[in-house]
């Protein structure tokens, strides 16, 4: 996938279109990522024992990741991303608008 845990992205369709995040988990199997503060719903709980009062909780729910476009740190564009191969055998991640290394792996 082209998104990490922590990398700061926009939403590019939705309801959630243009508002922008931090990536909280990556769900590979489903293509899909959490995004901090976007996308909540409602989820009915029961009353239990850590939740006694029961309820309804706003939770934010998994975006598909075609619809989250990655923000360069240097460049602060959305961008999308391209894997380089460095010197010394390590993989990077590099933005594809400023051509600069977002991080290793």
């Amino acid at each position: 996938m082209h998104i990490k845990k922590g990398d700061t992205v926009v939403v590019l369709s939705g309801k959630e279109k243009g508002k922008k995040g931090k990536v909280l988990r990556v769900l590979p199997g489903k293509n899909r990522a959490i995004v901090e503060a976007l996308n909540f719903v409602t989820r009915h709980e029961r009353p239990s024992q850590q939740n006694p009062q029961g309820g309804m909780l706003q939770i934010e729910a998994p975006l598909h990741s075609s619809n989250l476009m990655v923000i360069c740190a240097k460049c602060g564009k959305p961008t999308r991303v391209g894997r380089r191969i460095l010197d010394d055998g390590s993989k990077a991640r590099v933005c594809k608008k400023c051509s600069e290394i977002m991080d290793l792996g």
